[in-house]
């Protein structure tokens, strides 16, 4: 499936999703199915907030996706790793970076008091630049709210220019249009995702 077919299959199953009218899936021959190899089509990068379930989402069955979470969205080397298995070790061509509106860790990251112990703040840390870039952005007279999501939607950005920043493997794959990064933001309100083109951070 090349990359396009992948991002469109997303698009479809998320409306399926938000019609309340998914594919019928039966997991246990689908288990069966994939007990002796996967043929997943895409990596989806997403937050760890229980609400983003990212297989119900886009109404997809077992084995369909590589499923990364990580508090934030965030990019560090076992992100980049694993999505380097992905798109060189299997055929999934499309990697979809996702945010989500009303994020516990952007709320974190805009907290004026930082956390002492743990490994918190080192994550934290690094949707800060998403913070201060909202902020600009937005104005003095916009609601926490809107900055929030904002925060999300540019910290997502950020991460798709971080993994080609990072990883010369990918950055490779995506100059000879062998893979697509797609950034996105998921509505925890609606369950609507909306894709965004990086450089114009305009919808696709």
């Amino acid at each position: 499936m090349i990359p396009e077919e992948a991002l469109a299959r997303l698009k479809e199953g998320n409306q399926r999703f938000l019609q309340n009218c998914p594919v019928e899936h039966d997991w246990l021959t689908r288990v069966k199915q994939t007990a002796d190899g996967q043929y997943p089509f895409v990596s989806v990068l997403g937050c760890i907030d229980s609400r983003t379930s990212t297989e119900l989402i886009f109404d997809l069955d077992i084995g369909d996706l590589f499923s990364i979470r990580v508090a934030g969205n965030i990019i560090d080397d076992d992100v980049l790793a694993s999505l380097e298995f992905a798109c060189t070790q299997t055929d999934a061509r499309l990697i979809v970076v996702m945010g989500h509106t009303r994020c516990g860790a952007v709320a974190g990251a805009c907290a004026d008091t930082r956390i002492e112990e743990g490994y918190l703040e080192q994550l934290l840390d690094k949707i800060r630049p998403a913070v201060k870039e909202a902020r600009q952005k937005c104005g003095a007279d916009a609601s926490e709210d809107v900055v929030r999501d904002e925060i999300s939607r540019i910290n997502t950005l950020h991460s798709v220019a971080l993994i080609k920043e990072k990883s010369s493997i990918i950055a490779g794959l995506c100059q000879k249009n062998e893979v697509i990064i797609a950034a996105a933001l998921y509505d925890v309100k609606t369950g609507t995702v909306t894709f965004y083109d990086e450089d114009k951070a305009a919808f696709i």
